[in-house]
């Protein structure tokens, strides 16, 4: 009868005794719906990229890429499980992130949480135990630093594959803190961003999240500079595996090729071999449209136009059916470009037949008029010489 009176009064004491809850998960709500995956966009990976297995979000990690909400966030609690199923794997948790991923890069700009496996090793630069650091533009300042801008832990905490761990993320007006396994051990301040989107993102290894969840904490005023690029309803057209939806203009060219997030053309340049113009046509029949290419001119001499064929002829390449746009690495390139090796970001939009074009950032054309453009037309890539492209981006404008 004692023991039964000790127990009694446990329980009412401590509630999740009896229902199987902690008070703390009071206010929280689960970031997946455990059947698919509505409130996130795949932002750069095709479907077979991320999956439900047993109840787990698993990723395979090919290519590298990333799955963000549909929502900004501010302030927030977030808590996840974390496992690698590789050793020595690679993974991240990004905050306050913009919409698609940054010029020449398969990641967003924002805040990242290191998600190591502890055999990737620990060095003066990185350890596997929770670092988080801004990356592609973002800024923050570490309260645990060692000169420069990444925040490293207090100590190490984070337990080998195959076991799982446990975040528990607090973002509070611009400041971000990290327990690792029930203990706060990384923390960081004055985050540019701090509002935007939560992304989960692998880089090569298998890795398992579960138990995904967010409580919210009431929004403050936030500069306008300080939120992330807000939803401009972009959507991936390279699955970073294969050419799927794309087919070559000469069916006999191997020229194209899916390596992960680079998709690579590795033709001649002109003055090595006649007729090394070649091109890539995506299947999509557009009409108004926006539109974001990265491209890497590998040589001097490589060239690459993006071109809108006329979809009734799409295989047939004349002056007379395409509007063409094009960029060169010659002694007359426009001086936003940068020089060859380095990645540029070419972005516009297609709203009856007139093209805004910037590069780089920088306006080329203001509603300029494409001569000859079908109101239907085909998105078509063309490379002389070698050279890469990366985040490809449509968006339906209406």
């Amino acid at each position: 009868m004692f023991l039964l009176r000790i127990l009694i009064a446990t329980a009412l004491l401590c509630p999740g005794f009896l229902w199987g809850q902690d008070d703390t998960d009071e206010g929280f709500v689960p970031l997946f719906n455990g059947r698919d995956f509505t409130g996130w966009v795949r932002t750069n990976t095709p479907e077979s990229t991320w999956s439900y297995q047993d109840g787990l979000v698993v990723c395979t990690g090919k290519p590298i890429g990333e799955l963000r909400t549909e929502k900004m966030y501010q302030n927030f609690i977030l808590e996840v499980e974390w496992r690698h199923m590789v050793p020595g794997g690679n993974a991240g948790i990004f905050l306050f992130a913009d919409d698609i991923t940054a010029r020449g890069v398969p990641f967003h700009r924002g805040i990242e949480v290191q998600v190591l496996e502890n055999a990737y090793g620990n060095t003066r630069s990185h350890t596997t135990h929770g670092d988080i650091f801004p990356i592609h533009g973002a800024k923050m300042v570490p309260v645990n630093g060692r000169g420069g801008d990444r925040a490293f832990p207090s100590e190490n905490r984070s337990n080998p594959s195959p076991e799982w761990n446990h975040y528990r993320i607090t973002a509070q007006d611009g400041e971000v803190s990290l327990a690792v396994n029930g203990k706060v051990v990384t923390q960081g301040k004055q985050c540019s961003p701090r509002k935007g989107y939560i992304c989960l993102e692998s880089e090569g290894g298998v890795v398992h999240y579960r138990n995904v969840k967010i409580k919210e904490l009431p929004d403050t005023q936030v500069p306008a500079d300080e939120i992330a690029v807000a939803n401009r309803g972009y959507y991936s057209i390279y699955t970073g595996l294969d050419l799927s939806g794309w087919r070559a203009a000469d069916p006999s060219t191997d020229a194209w090729q899916a390596r992960d997030w680079v998709l690579a053309y590795q033709g001649p340049v002109a003055d090595q071999q006649p007729g090394s113009r070649q091109s890539l046509i995506h299947e999509q029949v557009l009409e108004n449209f926006g539109f974001v290419v990265d491209f890497k001119l590998d040589k001097t001499e490589s060239v690459f136009a993006l071109e809108l064929t006329n979809a009734e002829s799409a295989k047939v390449e004349t002056a007379n059916d395409q509007a063409s746009i094009s960029v060169y690495t010659t002694a007359n390139q426009d001086e936003q470009l940068v020089k060859p090796g380095q990645w540029n970001r070419l972005e516009g939009t297609v709203i009856n037949s007139a093209l805004t074009l910037t590069l780089n950032g920088h306006p080329l054309e203001q509603q300029h008029t494409l001569k000859n453009l079908a109101a239907k037309s085909h998105l078509t890539l063309t490379a002389t010489g070698p050279l890469d492209l990366a985040n490809l981006y449509l968006r339906r404008i209406d």
